[in-house]
């Protein structure tokens, strides 16, 4: 059967100050009334029920996700109890999951990216789960581009390789490719064998399990040490100490840059990863003028091109200025250019710097 593992851990500094530390990013309701955790949960329902979904999160944040995601068993909410990329984290719940079902495929999923289409994502997901099926091969999703984008990694597949599942189309990949320059993202677009890389994957949890033996000896060696713990009362003390052993590294460096069996499902669903202010400001509906206002007590005047966001109840009044973005919580305001939006990273690593700041993040 198919279970889906929730990546749910990131701290979102890109969307400070909405994004805390005590609040980040998949807790928010950027999009609607849900939060996109609970989004994500309720996009995959028809495929997989809550009892077959596991988190994966931060130790902090356990109790928050329990209480977004009541339906979520609190088993398979899994904390972390120090931040070790993704690699760890898709190991852990490939042992989870393969001790409870040892036939089982999984689907890897970040909690925090937004899906327009979602029933043309299920099917892409049923073309992978029945690939994964088919033998010991590690499926990513790829997303078909449609325009030169640098912010995204690159999957390059071969041509000549289609087969097809449950209706999709599955290739062969060739290689992973890093975040390109704009002549280089154009040329990939250009040459038609080309998609983002979505960061989200699916395979069998025993498959996953021997790459991690092949090519993450370290991580697998730690895999053993807790199988012994997983369903006994030691078994959250034994996943902390899987995790202080285990190296910070990703399954896309760890794994699928290092293993041959690895194929990839386009797919065309309206993805976007959410990954600034502008994101949110591309996504959402515009007023006459081209400005986003979410808040109830704004007044602009010759200003276009804005996004605004503020839940205080103060009023935010613009004159005369284009393409901002003004955020506002009880703590913090932070004003940017839309076109400068993943700076804000820079400013949380700059409030990090001093315990007087910290009390902002």
């Amino acid at each position: 059967m198919l279970h889906a593992v929730i990546m749910a851990g990131g701290s979102g500094t890109r969307f400070w100050p909405r994004s805390t530390r005590k609040h980040p990013k998949q807790f928010l309701n950027l999009f609607g009334d849900k939060t996109m955790l609970q989004t994500t949960v309720d996009r995959i329902e028809k495929l997989v029920p809550a009892d077959r979904i596991w988190v994966i999160t931060n130790d902090r944040y356990v109790a928050l996700v329990q209480e977004q995601l009541p339906d979520v068993p609190a088993q398979n909410i899994v904390g972390e109890a120090v931040a070790r990329n993704t690699a760890p984290c898709v190991a852990l719940a490939a042992a989870l999951i393969n001790e409870q079902d040892p036939e089982a495929t999984m689907a890897v999923l970040p909690a925090d990216h937004l899906i327009s289409e979602p029933e043309n994502f299920l099917s892409v997901l049923d073309t992978a789960d029945a690939k994964a099926r088919a033998g010991d091969n590690l499926i990513t999703i790829g997303i078909q581009p449609d325009r030169p984008e640098t912010g995204y990694g690159y999957i390059e597949f071969e041509t000549a390789s289609a087969e097809h599942y449950e209706g999709g189309e599955v290739r062969k990949v060739r290689q992973f490719r890093e975040k390109p320059d704009r002549q280089t993202a154009q040329q990939f677009i250009d040459s038609g064998n080309f998609l983002w890389n979505s960061g989200m994957f699916v395979w069998k949890a025993s498959t996953i399990l021997q790459e991690f033996k092949r090519h993450l000896p370290e991580v697998q060696e730690q895999v053993e040490k807790l199988r012994p713990s997983i369903g006994s009362t030691e078994q959250k003390q034994a996943i902390d100490v899987f995790y202080h052993g285990c190296p910070s590294i990703s399954i896309d460096y760890g794994i699928m840059e290092r293993s041959e069996d690895v194929f990839v499902v386009p797919g065309s669903f309206g993805w976007n990863d959410v990954g600034s202010w502008k994101a949110v400001y591309e996504l959402r509906d515009k007023d006459q003028n081209g400005n986003v206002i979410q808040t109830d007590t704004a007044s602009l005047a010759n200003a276009s091109n804005n996004l605004i966001q503020s839940e205080s109840g103060k009023m935010i009044a613009l004159v005369g200025v284009d393409n901002l973005a003004v955020v506002e919580t009880d703590d913090a305001i932070l004003v940017c250019n839309l076109d400068e939006a993943q700076g804000v990273k820079q400013i949380v690593n700059k409030l990090r710097e001093s315990e007087e700041t910290q009390k902002f993040l």
